[in-house]
This record gives C-alpha cells, structure tokens and sequence, in this order.
C-alpha cells in the first residue's frame, strides 16, 4: 500500500467526503501532494485525524507533525511528502485551495473510496 493509498482510505473510512488529492511536485521543493478532505463537524475531523494516525502508524509511515487539534476548522497532516487537510465544509469554501491551486493536476484517488 502507497502512502497516498493509506491516507485516502484512512480519511474515506471516517466518512470524509469530498476527498482530493493534487500532485505538487512542480510547485514545492518541499512536499509532493496535497490530499484535501471535508468533515461534516469537529468531532468527524478529529477522527478522521486519529485514522491517519493510526493506519500511518500501522504501515509504518512516519507523521511529522499535526496542527489545529481544538477548536479547529481546519486541520493539518504533515507527512513529509504528502500534506494532508482535514477541513470543516465552510473553512474549505473559504479557503478554496483547489482553485488557489487548480493549475497543478489531480491525482485519480477514486480507486481508493469504497463506493
């Protein structure tokens, strides 16, 4: 399993909808994808956390760090390479990183929802 795969399904069994992936390989030295989620409430997006966490841990993908645990609308998975966002539905319209990024291309994750 990729690291990429791991993290889809992890956020996909906690009922994360809307899940994108983009590749940023041209755009970042840094990292290479971002993988963009919605949560229906805080609660959700905690969980959502927690399975990454936890299905990273169990493959043995290291997680640099975690931001926004309370109170957050949006929270941040840093997995080096791939940068996961947990958003609540209102934060990801504000924010709307999908056009702020729409120039870069999406990586096909539907093979990895259940459906």
């Amino acid at each position: 399993m990729t690291k990429l795969e791991c993290v889809v399904k992890a956020m996909d069994d906690k009922l994360a909808t809307q899940i994108v992936a983009i590749d940023m390989q041209e755009a970042s030295p840094i990292f290479d994808t971002f993988v963009l989620c919605t949560a229906s409430n805080e609660r959700l997006m905690q969980a959502i956390v927690q399975n990454i966490k936890d299905e990273c841990g169990k493959n043995n993908f290291d997680i640099k760090s975690i931001e926004g645990l309370r109170n957050s609308k949006w929270m941040l998975v840093d997995l080096g390479d791939i940068v996961c966002h947990i958003f609540d539905a209102s934060e990801r319209d504000s924010y709307n990183i999908e056009k702020l990024w729409g120039d870069m291309p999406r990586i096909d994750v539907d093979s990895y929802l259940t459906k």
